[in-house]
């Protein structure tokens, strides 16, 4: 599963192998698929699930592509050592859907952390002073908000330390603020290395399984189609 190094968790993970590509990568990159004892497979995206479990490191688009042409079914087979499984013609979906509600929870547990800050003001302050360690913007955020948080970011040396900011978001400001818990969060900006780093590994994980035309760190507010509330409701 393809995606930037520096936005990823912590070295030496353990490993597991992809079933389609047999490629060992870090077990928190890739996608855990549990197995049911009633012999369905459903996601498992924070590895927690009992029983048996299988590995995933491909994109939404070559995950359905492999599940049209039986090569998915079979991977799994082999993998769980029995056929009597059940996957649902929507697994793309449902797993997107759970790496989407993985990073708006990360997201709200570093809000009652006090690692995060809402309100364009409060952004921008931190922005200017250097605190701000990621900077978020919702996907229905103005254009001109964000420039003026991207100017005080650069003023206050994010760039020149490194540090990733400027993502808009593929979720809308009701999301964001349901996720969080406060009114009209368009602009967040995290507030220790930590949380930065666990947030970023949340968000690389959606956009690798998006695929290589995901549009969550482009720095303006058309990137892609917001993700609502609606969306992520939990699938039977």
């Amino acid at each position: 599963m393809g995606t930037n190094e520096h936005l990823l968790g912590e070295k030496h993970a353990p490993e597991r192998t992809c079933v389609l590509t047999r490629e060992a990568g870090p077990r928190d990159r890739l996608v855990r698929l549990a197995l049911g004892p009633d012999g369905r497979v459903l996601p498992d995206v924070r590895a927690k699930a009992p029983g048996r479990g299988a590995y995933v490191g491909v994109s939404r688009p070559e995950l359905e592509a492999a599940q049209a042409k039986g090569k998915l079914k079979g991977a799994l087979a082999r993998a769980f050592k029995t056929g009597q499984i059940d996957l649902p013609d929507d697994l793309g979906e449902r797993i997107e859907t759970a790496l989407a509600r993985a990073v708006l929870d990360r997201l709200g547990l570093e809000a009652r952390g006090g690692m995060l800050l809402s309100g364009a003001e409060k952004v921008d302050v931190a922005c200017r002073k250097g605190e701000a360690m990621l900077l978020l913007h919702a996907a229905d955020a103005s254009p001109d908000g964000i420039a003026k948080l991207a100017q005080g970011w650069r003023m206050g040396g994010g760039a020149a330390r490194g540090r990733n900011g400027g993502l808009v978001l593929p979720f809308d400001r009701t999301t964001l603020s349901t996720a969080l818990g406060r009114g009209n969060a368009v602009h967040i900006a995290l507030v220790d290395a930590g949380a930065a780093r666990r947030v970023s590994h949340a968000l690389a994980r959606y956009q690798a399984f998006l695929g290589k035309h995901a549009k969550v760190d482009r720095h303006d507010a058309g990137g892609t189609e917001p993700v609502t509330t609606e969306d992520l409701r939990t699938k039977d």
